[in-house]
């Protein structure tokens, strides 16, 4: 069992027992919105299983009560290995203490201490906040544009790719290939509309939690356009109540 001793009482550590794995269960129904006999749930078994393989699945607790956890496993592509980081959740109540940021790193952690050297995991770039979340706080990078990532309508995702060596996440610095320039608001454009100026892309998402119809195909084209330009995908800002701006400049690696 690995434990950690946090500020504020928090604790990070392995779910290696029942009880807050059946709160990790209960946890992802929330954030998730998912329902018993789904096929998309998450289970005790899977989380025993993925910790005595070499896995992680870990999470902070307060009091007994878990308040976010993570969970990945080891992952091959392309003759590359990297540590899969599979679902991440925190707690709505909880959010804004810096908890998915303190959950990355210690899974960064384990990683490591595992090996791995790289973690990607998928996100949807039509949500802007988790966007931002994982390029401008985690400074992981966006590669891959995949559709229909869980073989379902609607289920398209950016993969991000996060070195575990360079910088170091504990101590965030500018993603290689220096931080973009920040988008500035562009009224009139839609969602979707995509641009690149001196080597630099943008594209215009929605700035809020709810998915409009029809946005993924809209992003689709656009991602695929400028990653087909050898762009990676470095920040996701908000500039106005409607929109935010993705933005991509070459990749460094």
């Amino acid at each position: 069992m690995s434990v950690a001793a946090l500020d504020a009482g928090l604790v990070v550590r392995d779910l290696d027992d029942v009880e807050l794995q059946q709160q990790a269960v209960t946890l992802y129904r929330r954030v998730f919105g998912r329902q018993p006999d789904t096929g998309l749930e998450l289970n005790t078994r899977l989380l025993s299983a993925v910790l005595r393989n070499g896995g992680t699945a870990l999470g902070v607790v307060e009091d007994g009560a878990l308040l976010g956890f993570a969970v990945g496993f080891c992952g091959m592509s392309d003759g590359c290995v990297y540590h899969y980081s599979q679902t991440a959740a925190v707690a709505p109540g909880q959010r804004g203490r810096g908890l998915g940021r303190m959950i990355k790193y210690a899974q960064a952690d384990a990683a490591r201490a595992a090996g791995a050297r790289r973690m990607r995991w998928s996100f949807d770039p039509a949500v802007a906040r988790n966007g931002h979340f994982n390029l401008d706080v985690l400074g992981a990078v966006g590669r891959w544009y995949v559709p229909d990532f869980y073989h379902r309508p609607g289920t398209d995702r950016v993969v991000v790719d996060w070195d575990l060596e360079t910088p170091d996440p504990e101590t965030p610095e500018a993603p290689r290939g220096g931080r973009p320039p920040a988008p500035t608001p562009e009224p009139g454009r839609a969602v979707g509309h995509w641009t690149v100026e001196d080597g630099v892309g943008r594209l215009v998402v929605p700035a809020g939690d709810t998915v409009p119809d029809g946005t993924h195909p809209r992003l689709r084209e656009g991602f695929r356009a400028l990653l087909d330009r050898g762009l990676v995908a470095r920040s996701c800002v908000r500039v106005s109540d409607e929109h935010a701006v993705y933005t991509f400049t070459g990749d460094a690696t």
